[in-house]
């Protein structure tokens, strides 16, 4: 079983082949193919985390599509000054397969 550790967007997601992960908005167009940086590898019983051994690795994965994750409301309140604020967010997020670990 070979799988890999990569950074995405501030996170660390555990990836295989075949993999559909969703993370941070990335600059690239649907179908397009970008490369993930490995963090750890894992080939049966060989686990690779030298970083100069993961320069050499490439995870490869293909963009399916863009979306937007859930909303988040954020709210503030201050007791007795009549203050309170309300705002929502929703995160860009990038949807990929991964097609590749070499």
């Amino acid at each position: 079983m070979v799988y890999a550790v990569v950074r995405a967007g501030g996170r660390q997601e555990k990836v295989e082949v075949g993999t559909i992960v969703v993370l941070d908005r990335q600059q690239a167009k649907v179908g397009d193919t970008i490369e993930l940086p490995a963090v750890l590898l894992v080939d049966g019983e060989a686990v690779t985390s030298d970083a100069a051994k993961l320069a050499k690795v490439a995870v490869t994965a293909e963009v399916l599509g863009e979306e937007r994750g859930p909303k988040i409301v954020i709210q503030k309140f201050k007791n007795k000054t009549g203050y309170k604020k309300r705002q929502g967010h929703r995160q860009d997020l990038t949807r990929v397969k991964v097609t590749g670990i070499k």
